[in-house]
């Protein structure tokens, strides 16, 4: 089952890791985390069904650093004040070059 779940993803997001050895509950930050910063929208919509909307918010809250759009738009749609987000509140010294 957890198997038939994870290949639901888009391909580029576990070209890092072998998905035999992830486990939904588990590794949930990291699988979170790659659909809201890299994923589509049909990836989003899978999360949506796996996890509820309080252990999205929990962990996306606590990420330590996400792009301006990713955190306008999970701020938007989760219904959630910008100065909430942990990388708000902790932003980097010298900001990431690829970030606009």
């Amino acid at each position: 089952m957890n198997q038939d779940i994870l290949n639901q993803f888009s391909n580029h997001l576990f070209w890092d890791v072998d998905k035999a050895h992830l486990n939904l509950s588990q590794h949930k930050a990291q699988i979170i985390f790659k659909v809201v910063e890299f994923g589509f929208l049909s990836d989003w919509e899978l999360i949506k069904r796996l996890y509820s909307k309080e252990e999205i918010v929990e962990v996306v809250t606590n990420l330590r650093s996400l792009d301006k759009r990713t955190h306008a738009y999970l701020s938007l749609v989760l219904n959630i004040d910008k100065t909430k987000f942990r990388c708000y509140s902790q932003q980097q010294s010298s900001p990431n070059f690829w970030n606009c």
